[in-house]
């Protein structure tokens, strides 16, 4: 996700302006009294804690099942495969659970309609660009340049805001998307230098960027099919996508590659690529978590956090040597983001206290 880690689930909750309570997270509101100071700061520090561990486990255990040359594993559309068929299974599952009780019970029955699956193809043939690109690009860049690498996805969300939907941005913001691109290239002339650099990782950290938007602006419009349920759309999605994947994984080889891998029976292979797909699953619920006990703007403010926190420690754990200016890039990425997330909300509320500005307008938030 921008200024988070994307994931499977997690952008569908980003995509959205509002749409209709996820029967999974806590009502809002209520009529009862609300929890004591104490007691709320707890809860937030605690989502927002759950948060960052899971979207920092996904990157490095992802980074693992792509790139590792202890497991020497050349498939990653057999990876992406795996989690969005374990995704689909999970969304299923709790489905099916649905009659237990809570915290399920507010689940959709979720059934298979060709004719739905149809309509949801258009999305899914995005939604893999995104989560394919995004694998790629994890497994030709390294953990602490990957942030940098995906870091254009706010560049693309106010250009194809302006060429879809014909919305302008302001001043204030195009100089934050300024500042993000000088980060950007400033990031990959450093890798340059220190001989780290890939065009391959390069090239697909573009292209994730501008899947996760064009992801962002399909889901609204493909949204309604399904009732407006995220849940129904995930289970769509990843079904699409499973199926989708299968002549891509033949066209390139990867059944061959796997018949031939040596650990292919291997229970901690399958442990850690299940445990992936759990992470991917669960990244959503908690981004949903967080942005239930906080705001979306929080949730961006805290996104960008861990994406430095996420290049700290993978400097760290992998003994990396970077220099002055590779950490200005870094910063200027995180701060650029930072600026336009904090542009963003403040256009947001002076929109929403303008009695002058329509209902209608008020409600559109763009991609």
């Amino acid at each position: 996700m921008t200024r988070a880690q994307l994931t499977r689930t997690g952008i569908l909750r980003m995509a959205l302006g509002g749409g209709a309570a996820d029967p999974l997270l806590p009502a809002e509101g209520g009529g009862g009294q609300r929890a004591p100071f104490l007691l709320r700061a707890l809860r937030i520090a605690v989502v927002v804690c759950l948060y960052w561990f899971t979207s920092i486990a996904m990157v490095f255990l992802n980074k693992y099942l792509l790139d590792s040359p202890s497991l020497r594993l050349d498939a990653p559309l057999f990876v992406t495969f795996f989690q969005c068929a374990l995704t689909a299974a999970l969304c299923l599952g709790l489905s099916l659970g649905a009659a237990c009780g809570p915290p399920c019970a507010g689940l959709p029955a979720l059934r298979l309609d060709p004719k739905v699956s149809r309509s949801v193809l258009p999305l899914s043939a995005v939604f893999i660009g995104m989560v394919t690109s995004n694998n790629l690009c994890l497994k030709h860049v390294g953990v602490a340049f990957y942030n940098v690498g995906r870091s254009l996805t706010t560049v693309f969300n106010v250009l194809l805001s302006y060429l879809l939907l014909k919305q302008t941005t302001s001043l204030y913001a195009l100089l934050a998307c300024g500042v993000i691109i000088g980060g950007f290239w400033l990031g990959v002339d450093q890798e340059g230098a220190e001989g780290t650099l890939s065009w391959t990782g390069i090239f697909f950290g573009i292209l994730a960027s501008l899947c996760v938007s064009l992801n962002a602006i399909y889901t609204k419009k493909v949204l309604p099919v399904v009732d407006g349920s995220i849940w129904r759309l995930t289970f769509y999605n990843n079904v699409n996508a499973c199926v989708l994947f299968f002549p891509l994984m033949m066209l390139l080889g990867e059944f061959r590659t796997l018949y031939h891998f040596d650990k292919l029976g291997n229970p901690s292979f399958w442990g850690m690529m299940t445990l992936g797909g759990v992470f991917g699953f669960a990244i959503g619920y908690v981004t949903g978590l967080q942005i239930k006990f906080t705001s979306p703007l929080t949730h961006n403010v805290s996104g960008t956090a861990k994406a430095c926190a996420q290049t700290v420690l993978a400097v760290i754990y992998f003994e990396e040597t970077k220099s002055f200016l590779w950490w200005t890039s870094n910063l200027m990425v995180l701060g650029g983001s930072f600026a336009y997330t904090w542009v963003k909300g403040l256009e947001m509320r002076k929109m929403q206290e303008d009695p002058n500005v329509k209902s209608s307008e008020r409600n559109e938030t763009g991609v």
